[in-house]
């Protein structure tokens, strides 16, 4: 067995596989403390150090990574989204890059590249986008509508809500929600208008109620989808394995018979 191919076996064992998470979550931790202005100046040389320790880790992985599968590790989606995080990391925070260093956190992103379970519903919410730009579609088109008609039906008693196309889209964003629909706009909007209840009820059942859901339907459903090819493919690799060493056995009876 050559060296690459023992990298290979060793980056996927499961010991190595939780140190890596545990690293993740330690180094979460680490950057959460230095937002805190008491624990840096208490310690935070040490915090500095554990952090430089954990992105030194993090490298030697992806290196080692990058050692283990050569041409074919750019062909993976989420090596290239590890190595994107990391390059992130080690890219100098001074002078007008200083926003960089906010960008660090990014590091716990990574806990989604080596966790199977987390990954699988990434895969599913990407898998849905197509389905999902077509809702968002939909949505929008019912927002501009419902914005043009409350333009022009509120804007001039409630221009602060209603004033102009931006404010109606924002007001209808924030009923949609849900956030203080009833008592912060509708029915002051009711004590001028008391039929305007005809116009915001029907908004909320169509997209709270209707467009939300449907887009929560396509994730759960692209979400199983992924799932039955995962256990598919499990399925089918074992099959093969199972094949191969009853080929293996009979092979080895021909063998027998042919001597005895």
């Amino acid at each position: 067995m050559t060296l690459r191919q023992k990298t290979a076996d060793l980056l996927a064992t499961p010991w190595v596989t939780n140190f890596i998470v545990g690293v993740i979550i330690f180094n979460a931790i680490i950057l959460g403390m230095e937002t805190s202005k008491t624990i840096m100046d208490a310690a935070g040389s040490l915090i500095v150090t554990l952090d430089s320790i954990c992105l030194a880790i993090f490298v030697v992985e992806l290196t080692a990574k990058f050692y283990a599968q050569r041409g074919k590790f750019f062909r993976n989606g989420w090596n290239i989204f590890d190595f994107i995080i990391v390059g992130v990391s080690l890219v100098p925070g001074n002078g007008g890059l200083s926003v960089l260093r906010a960008l660090r956190i990014l590091r716990v992103l990574r806990v989604i590249s080596v966790v199977p379970s987390l990954r699988r519903v990434v895969e599913g919410f990407v898998t849905a986008l197509p389905g999902m730009g077509s809702v968002f579609l939909l949505m929008g088109i019912v927002f501009y509508i419902a914005a043009v008609m409350a333009t022009k039906l509120f804007g001039a008693s409630f221009p602060e809500w209603f004033g102009t196309l931006g404010r109606s889209g924002y007001s209808l964003f924030q009923i949609m929600t849900l956030e203080s629909w009833s008592m912060g706009i509708v029915r002051p909007v009711m004590e001028i208008y008391p039929y305007a209840w005809a116009f915001f009820v029907p908004f909320i059942m169509v997209t709270t109620f209707a467009v939300v859901n449907l887009l929560v339907g396509l994730i759960v459903n692209s979400m199983q989808d992924a799932h039955a090819e995962e256990g598919n493919a499990a399925t089918d690799a074992y099959r093969d394995e199972v094949m191969k060493k009853l080929e293996a056995i009979e092979a080895r009876m021909d063998r027998d018979s042919k001597t005895g």
